[in-house]
């Protein structure tokens, strides 16, 4: 599987989660936060998450830890590790992001964070 440009993809993104591909092992998801919008604070078992900041600016809580989310890092979230990154800034905030197995079904689409928070 070949993904063009995921950079671009990921910017352009107006959606809140957005699955680009799956595979056995790992999938890859594109997020657009808004100002104002965090990801809501969960905790996955199963999956490890690693998550890259293109654009915008925020904060991350890894269990008790906070710190700044920057363009250009890298947070790695182990399994089991409750999590949560809010938006700062007058800007969204556009992520590429992989999940360790899959977590979502393959082609998902949530337009907006209640769309998804109904799940």
């Amino acid at each position: 599987m070949h993904l063009e440009d995921i950079n671009q993809q990921a910017l352009d993104n107006s959606y809140f989660r957005r699955v680009l591909a799956t595979g056995k092992h790992v999938q890859i998801v594109i997020m657009n936060i808004e100002q104002g919008g965090e990801i809501g604070s969960e905790t996955h078992n199963d999956n490890d998450q690693t998550l890259y900041l293109l654009s915008g600016q925020g904060r991350v809580f890894l269990d008790d830890e906070e710190s700044s989310f920057n363009a250009g890092d890298l947070v790695v979230v182990p399994a089991g590790t409750k999590h949560n990154f809010v938006t700062e800034g007058d800007k969204p905030m556009k992520i590429i992001t992989t999940y360790s197995p899959p977590h979502h079904a393959d082609g998902l689409i949530h337009k907006t964070k209640a769309e998804a928070d109904l799940e």
